[in-house]
Protein backbone atom coordinates (compact mmCIF):
# COMPACT_ATOMS: atom_id res chain seq x y z
CA UNK A 1 0.00 0.00 0.00
CA UNK A 2 1.30 3.48 -0.61
CA UNK A 3 2.19 5.73 1.77
CA UNK A 4 -0.68 8.29 2.31
CA UNK A 5 1.27 11.05 4.55
CA UNK A 6 4.71 11.94 5.68
CA UNK A 7 5.60 13.94 8.97
CA UNK A 8 8.61 16.04 8.99
CA UNK A 9 10.62 17.14 11.34
CA UNK A 10 11.24 21.07 11.34
CA UNK A 11 14.53 22.01 13.33
CA UNK A 12 17.79 19.85 11.67
CA UNK A 13 15.64 18.49 9.13
CA UNK A 14 14.11 21.43 7.22
CA UNK A 15 15.76 24.23 8.87
CA UNK A 16 18.42 25.03 10.78
CA UNK A 17 20.26 27.97 12.53
CA UNK A 18 21.60 30.40 10.38
CA UNK A 19 24.67 30.95 12.63
CA UNK A 20 25.85 29.12 15.43
CA UNK A 21 23.62 30.00 18.45
CA UNK A 22 26.92 30.36 20.66
CA UNK A 23 27.70 33.00 18.14
CA UNK A 24 23.86 34.91 18.64
CA UNK A 25 23.90 34.01 22.44
CA UNK A 26 27.45 36.07 22.41
CA UNK A 27 26.55 39.16 20.31
CA UNK A 28 23.24 39.49 22.25
CA UNK A 29 25.24 38.80 25.50
CA UNK A 30 27.56 41.65 25.04
CA UNK A 31 25.39 44.54 24.16
CA UNK A 32 24.27 44.29 27.83
CA UNK A 33 28.10 44.47 29.06
CA UNK A 34 28.05 40.61 29.51
CA UNK A 35 31.78 39.25 27.24
CA UNK A 36 31.13 35.80 26.58
CA UNK A 37 33.61 32.96 23.95
CA UNK A 38 31.13 32.17 20.98
CA UNK A 39 33.16 28.84 20.79
CA UNK A 40 32.78 28.22 24.82
CA UNK A 41 28.93 29.77 24.58
CA UNK A 42 27.95 27.31 21.98
CA UNK A 43 29.41 24.56 24.36
CA UNK A 44 27.70 25.37 26.65
CA UNK A 45 24.32 25.60 24.91
CA UNK A 46 24.69 22.22 24.21
CA UNK A 47 25.49 21.15 27.40
CA UNK A 48 22.44 22.96 29.17
CA UNK A 49 19.86 21.48 26.25
CA UNK A 50 21.28 18.18 26.38
CA UNK A 51 20.94 18.40 30.23
CA UNK A 52 17.22 20.24 30.43
CA UNK A 53 14.46 17.52 30.63
CA UNK A 54 11.78 18.29 28.36
CA UNK A 55 8.60 20.14 29.17
CA UNK A 56 5.82 18.23 30.60
CA UNK A 57 2.37 18.73 30.74
CA UNK A 58 -0.73 17.20 32.01
CA UNK A 59 -2.67 15.56 29.47
CA UNK A 60 -4.65 18.00 26.97
CA UNK A 61 -2.99 20.61 28.96
CA UNK A 62 -0.96 22.87 26.98
CA UNK A 63 1.68 25.17 28.25
CA UNK A 64 0.31 28.88 28.60
CA UNK A 65 3.22 30.08 27.82
CA UNK A 66 4.16 28.43 24.77
CA UNK A 67 7.45 27.14 26.60
CA UNK A 68 8.65 30.38 26.83
CA UNK A 69 9.66 29.29 30.19
CA UNK A 70 11.70 26.46 28.84
CA UNK A 71 13.89 28.39 27.04
CA UNK A 72 14.18 30.42 29.29
CA UNK A 73 16.05 27.82 31.63
CA UNK A 74 17.84 26.68 29.13
CA UNK A 75 18.81 30.01 28.36
CA UNK A 76 20.11 30.92 31.49
CA UNK A 77 21.57 27.37 32.09
CA UNK A 78 23.88 28.24 29.37
CA UNK A 79 24.99 31.00 30.49
CA UNK A 80 25.61 29.93 34.44
CA UNK A 81 27.57 26.87 32.59
CA UNK A 82 29.68 29.83 29.94
CA UNK A 83 30.47 32.32 32.66
CA UNK A 84 31.01 29.67 35.55
CA UNK A 85 27.84 32.24 37.67
CA UNK A 86 24.18 33.00 37.48
CA UNK A 87 23.62 35.90 35.36
CA UNK A 88 21.38 38.39 37.58
CA UNK A 89 17.86 38.63 36.68
CA UNK A 90 17.79 42.34 35.78
CA UNK A 91 20.57 41.43 33.10
CA UNK A 92 18.66 37.95 32.21
CA UNK A 93 15.30 39.15 31.73
CA UNK A 94 16.13 41.65 29.08
CA UNK A 95 18.71 39.49 27.55
CA UNK A 96 16.53 36.34 27.13
CA UNK A 97 14.00 38.58 25.87
CA UNK A 98 16.35 39.59 22.87
CA UNK A 99 17.42 35.83 22.47
CA UNK A 100 13.67 34.65 22.19
CA UNK A 101 12.50 37.69 19.60
CA UNK A 102 15.93 36.79 17.70
CA UNK A 103 15.00 32.93 17.22
CA UNK A 104 11.25 34.06 16.22
CA UNK A 105 12.50 35.84 13.37
CA UNK A 106 12.92 33.46 9.76
CA UNK A 107 16.30 35.30 8.41
CA UNK A 108 17.49 33.71 12.14
CA UNK A 109 16.96 30.35 10.03
CA UNK A 110 18.03 28.82 7.16
CA UNK A 111 16.61 26.25 4.97
CA UNK A 112 18.59 23.25 4.16
CA UNK A 113 18.87 23.20 0.18
CA UNK A 114 17.48 19.75 -0.64
CA UNK A 115 14.77 20.34 0.92
CA UNK A 116 12.22 23.22 -1.29
CA UNK A 117 12.88 20.35 -4.47
CA UNK A 118 11.96 17.34 -2.29
CA UNK A 119 9.02 19.26 -0.67
CA UNK A 120 7.17 19.73 -4.34
CA UNK A 121 8.26 16.02 -5.38
CA UNK A 122 6.42 14.72 -2.21
CA UNK A 123 4.00 17.30 -1.91
CA UNK A 124 2.64 16.06 -5.56
CA UNK A 125 1.41 12.42 -4.02
CA UNK A 126 1.15 12.54 -0.46
CA UNK A 127 -0.15 14.72 2.02
CA UNK A 128 2.76 16.70 4.01
CA UNK A 129 2.93 17.61 7.79
CA UNK A 130 5.07 19.22 10.18
CA UNK A 131 5.71 17.03 13.51
CA UNK A 132 8.43 19.24 15.49
CA UNK A 133 8.85 20.05 19.11
CA UNK A 134 8.69 23.53 18.98
CA UNK A 135 6.82 26.25 19.48
CA UNK A 136 4.53 28.74 17.83
CA UNK A 137 6.86 30.91 16.54
CA UNK A 138 7.35 27.96 14.28
CA UNK A 139 4.67 28.61 12.11
CA UNK A 140 6.09 32.53 11.36
CA UNK A 141 9.37 31.16 10.49
CA UNK A 142 7.88 28.53 7.93
CA UNK A 143 5.72 31.16 6.69
CA UNK A 144 9.00 33.26 6.01
CA UNK A 145 10.63 30.99 4.30
CA UNK A 146 7.69 29.78 1.95
CA UNK A 147 7.45 26.87 3.39
CA UNK A 148 4.02 26.49 4.98
CA UNK A 149 2.45 26.11 1.47
CA UNK A 150 3.70 22.04 1.32
CA UNK A 151 1.95 20.94 4.49
CA UNK A 152 -1.41 20.60 5.20
CA UNK A 153 -0.91 20.98 9.35
CA UNK A 154 1.97 22.21 11.42
CA UNK A 155 1.56 19.96 14.86
CA UNK A 156 4.09 21.67 17.43
CA UNK A 157 4.81 19.83 20.84
CA UNK A 158 4.00 23.74 23.06
CA UNK A 159 0.39 23.23 21.08
CA UNK A 160 0.00 19.25 21.79
CA UNK A 161 1.46 19.41 25.43
CA UNK A 162 3.94 17.12 24.41
CA UNK A 163 7.16 16.01 23.09
CA UNK A 164 8.62 13.71 20.82
CA UNK A 165 9.08 10.70 21.21
CA UNK A 166 5.93 11.14 23.21
CA UNK A 167 3.51 9.35 21.20
CA UNK A 168 0.12 11.55 22.11
CA UNK A 169 2.82 14.19 19.48
CA UNK A 170 2.42 11.12 16.89
CA UNK A 171 -1.19 10.61 17.30
CA UNK A 172 -2.18 14.26 17.00
CA UNK A 173 -0.29 14.40 13.86
CA UNK A 174 -2.58 11.43 12.56
CA UNK A 175 -5.82 12.59 13.45
CA UNK A 176 -4.86 15.53 11.52
CA UNK A 177 -4.52 13.54 8.56
CA UNK A 178 -6.84 11.05 9.31
CA UNK A 179 -4.64 8.21 8.42
CA UNK A 180 -3.46 5.23 9.97
CA UNK A 181 -0.21 4.87 11.71
CA UNK A 182 1.51 1.81 8.80
CA UNK A 183 0.35 4.32 6.20
CA UNK A 184 2.38 6.58 7.25
CA UNK A 185 6.27 8.08 7.20
CA UNK A 186 8.13 9.97 9.51
CA UNK A 187 11.21 11.87 8.74
CA UNK A 188 13.58 13.41 11.32
CA UNK A 189 17.01 13.49 12.39
CA UNK A 190 17.26 13.19 16.01
CA UNK A 191 17.60 9.33 16.99
CA UNK A 192 15.81 9.23 20.28
CA UNK A 193 12.79 11.63 19.71
CA UNK A 194 12.08 11.19 15.79
CA UNK A 195 13.17 7.21 15.45
CA UNK A 196 12.33 5.76 18.36
CA UNK A 197 8.78 7.81 18.96
CA UNK A 198 8.16 6.38 15.08
CA UNK A 199 9.08 3.04 16.14
CA UNK A 200 6.90 2.99 19.13
CA UNK A 201 3.61 4.53 17.28
CA UNK A 202 3.79 2.31 14.48
CA UNK A 203 5.45 4.57 11.79
CA UNK A 204 7.90 4.31 9.34
CA UNK A 205 10.83 5.98 9.53
CA UNK A 206 13.48 7.76 7.54
CA UNK A 207 16.63 8.70 9.35
CA UNK A 208 18.10 12.34 8.09
CA UNK A 209 21.89 12.21 7.81
CA UNK A 210 23.17 14.72 5.61
CA UNK A 211 25.12 14.46 3.53
CA UNK A 212 24.42 11.02 2.95
CA UNK A 213 21.08 10.76 3.58
CA UNK A 214 19.28 13.93 2.91
CA UNK A 215 16.17 14.82 1.58
CA UNK A 216 16.63 13.89 -2.24
CA UNK A 217 17.81 10.03 -0.72
CA UNK A 218 14.30 10.38 0.79
CA UNK A 219 12.27 11.18 -2.68
CA UNK A 220 14.58 8.00 -4.28
CA UNK A 221 13.22 6.10 -1.37
CA UNK A 222 9.69 7.09 -1.44
CA UNK A 223 9.37 7.13 -5.23
CA UNK A 224 10.33 3.26 -5.23
CA UNK A 225 8.24 2.21 -2.63
CA UNK A 226 11.59 0.42 -0.70
CA UNK A 227 10.33 1.80 2.28
CA UNK A 228 7.46 -0.79 2.27
CA UNK A 229 7.15 -2.80 5.99
CA UNK A 230 10.26 -1.45 7.48
CA UNK A 231 10.30 0.17 11.33
CA UNK A 232 13.40 0.74 11.35
CA UNK A 233 15.43 3.56 9.63
CA UNK A 234 15.68 3.33 6.13
CA UNK A 235 19.27 1.91 4.86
Amino acid sequence: MPLRAIFLDAAGTLIRPAEPVGTVYARHALRRGVETNAEAMNAAFRTAWKTTPPPLHPPGRPPADDDRSWWQEVASKAFTIALGSTLEEAVMAPLFDSLYAHYARPEAWAVYEDVRDALEVLGQAHELLVLSNFDRRLRSILDGHDLSRHFSHIVISSEVGASKPDARMFEAALRACGADAGDCLHVGDDPHCDAGGAWLAGLHFFEVKRPENGLERLVEKVQNRSFSGLRSPLP
